[in-house]
């Protein structure tokens, strides 16, 4: 009983700590202490000190060597490393999926989350259901490392997405509902039906260039944001990280 609540609290301190991170409540250089945290949050040191090294391997705090966690900052140029090393490793596991791996099961499951994205989508254009599309998006991708066979790169792909301004709906949520984002939901959508199309036709080198070009969708996102409505850098999970 002991255990579980002590992993509770740290689960609950995880989750807090997270979310004021990614929100700009601690920008990047701010030093996190133990003591303070654990006053603020009502919880323990133990599961406070245990949720900055989770957070840690996330990337969102570096460890000091006298000890101790800092929240990091990132570099535009960092945050679009991180886009284009998503598109790469997404790449390759679709190639893997249509050369080597995907089973007829998986293919239906990948097409049943592909219905689902379109059902998504109203008659008019600028209508799209951002409270469901996200999560279906995100199985959508999950399902496509899967179909790849490969636990390497199914690691790999969940370490570098780890960062919330590298995960495939980075720029989705109800906050980040405006015309530009919705208008490419639609080439999106577009891209995932015809990577479902390669992978089940066996053409490798097809789909990981589709893929390697979905994940740039987010990177023209992400430039809309910094250069022509940085405004909205509050709404995207994590650019508030961003050095200026």
């Amino acid at each position: 009983m002991e255990e579980t609540g002590r992993t509770t609290h740290t689960l609950a301190a995880l989750m807090e700590l997270r979310k004021r991170i990614l929100n700009g409540d601690f920008p990047g250089g701010t030093r996190l202490f133990e003591v303070p945290l654990a006053e603020t949050l009502q919880i323990s040191r133990t599961p406070i000190r245990e949720a900055m090294s989770r957070l840690a391997e996330e990337g969102l705090l570096d460890r000091l060597t006298n000890g101790g966690f800092v929240v990091r900052s990132f570099t535009l140029a960092d945050v679009l490393d991180a886009i284009e090393l998503r598109g790469v490793l997404e790449g390759t596991a679709a190639r893997l999926a249509a050369e080597r791996s995907a089973t007829p099961a998986g293919l239906e499951r990948l097409n049943h989350v592909l219905l689902q994205l379109d059902a998504c989508f109203g008659r008019d254009a600028n209508e799209v259901d951002f409270e469901a599309y996200p999560n279906l998006n995100a199985q959508f991708h999950t399902l496509l490392v899967t179909l790849s066979g490969s636990a390497v790169l199914q690691r790999e792909i969940e370490r570098a997405t780890r960062l919330p301004f590298a995960s495939p709906s980075a720029f989705l949520s109800g906050r980040t509902n405006i015309d530009v984002f919705r208008q490419s939901l639609h080439v999106a959508q577009e891209q995932h039906r015809a990577l479902a199309a390669a992978i089940a036709s066996r053409e490798g080198t097809r789909a990981e260039f589709i893929a390697r070009e979905h994940a740039r969708i987010a990177r023209r996102n992400l430039e809309y944001v910094m250069l022509e409505n940085p405004e909205l850098i509050i709404s995207v999970p994590g650019l508030a990280l961003l050095n200026s």
